[in-house]
């Protein structure tokens, strides 16, 4: 089953904590994946960040929520335990505890107060609420997928040598190729309307890729051309290759490829906007916001 966003976790936390011990997240995890019916894969599943999981990330929240509502207490570091005003709730628990139900209490809805706006979801047929990480990620995600869209569209309207020196750009700043002076003689080859060349794997030129690339607007990139460029690297003795298109790549030149001796990417359009993207070619950095947390370990004691 998806899983639960932090509002419907809020009330199954509470009634764990109903037993007046103290808790800690990984004890109640556990529990509330099993109550929820979550697989293992489902468990660890990561934020688009990668750097924690979708649910322990959810959970946090919930007893963020909690606690600012007054309903859990934190005694000591990582431990958490239920109210009076928590075990209150219980005694005539609602359907379901959302940020709505929490803002009856004084100190919620100061928290709001002084919070940038409200979190959404609360109303019947909203959108699913996402924790603070997930609206910053999603909301991140949405931008790169509109600047991609705006590049690749920028790229299949530029001329074939602007797109030569795109892909000596992009190949230079991802460390292949040595200087731009070196990728830029390897790849001055130019026809039909793309770029066939070698250029170095490595500064040193230990070893070489060869390259072709089509700078097509909708035909998508076939079996035919892929045997063609796999035919002339084995006429080369060469074992790598990397195939660049601004448009796509059929089903059957994936497949074909798959089953190669000799190495051969296959880059298409989305995933060159997104390298231009990663290794910032044709992007300017717009502004930088710093995402800080508690150091926990500045709080503990000898």
């Amino acid at each position: 089953m998806p899983i639960p966003d932090f509002k419907f976790l809020m009330l199954p936390l509470l009634k764990l904590t109903a037993d007046q011990k103290d808790h800690s997240r990984k004890d109640v995890a556990p529990l509330l994946a099993s109550e929820f019916g979550l697989t293992v894969e489902e468990q660890a599943m990561l934020l688009p960040s990668k750097r924690q999981e979708v649910f322990v990330n959810r959970l946090h929240w919930a007893r963020f929520y909690l606690a600012k509502a007054g309903l859990l207490e934190s005694p000591k570091r990582g431990v958490f335990r239920i109210t009076e005003r928590g075990l209150a709730v219980l005694k005539s628990p609602p359907e379901m505890i959302n940020v709505a139900f929490l803002s009856q209490f004084p100190e919620f809805a100061e928290f709001q107060n002084t919070t940038a706006g409200k979190t959404s979801g609360d109303h019947e047929g909203a959108t699913p609420e996402l924790t603070p990480e997930e609206t910053i990620e999603a909301a991140y995600q949405q931008r790169r997928e509109a600047l991609a869209t705006e590049l690749l569209a920028l790229v299949k309207q530029a001329t074939p040598a602007f797109f030569e020196r795109l892909v000596v750009e992009l190949l230079v700043a991802m460390g292949y190729g040595g200087s731009r002076t070196d990728a830029g003689q390897a790849l001055g080859k130019s026809g039909d309307e793309g770029i066939d060349g070698i250029i170095k794997e490595d500064r040193l030129g230990l070893d070489v890729i060869y390259l072709q690339a089509k700078r097509w607007t909708e035909k998508a990139v076939g079996r035919p051309d892929i045997q063609q460029f796999a035919g002339a690297l084995h006429g080369q003795r060469a074992r790598k290759g990397v195939f660049i298109t601004t448009s796509a790549f059929s089903k059957e030149a994936r497949e074909f490829v798959a089953h190669l001796d000799s190495k051969i990417i296959l880059i298409d359009g989305k995933e060159l906007a997104s390298l231009m993207i990663d290794h910032n070619v044709g992007v300017a950095l717009e502004r930088t916001y710093e995402v800080k947390r508690v150091d926990m370990d500045f709080f503990a004691e000898e």
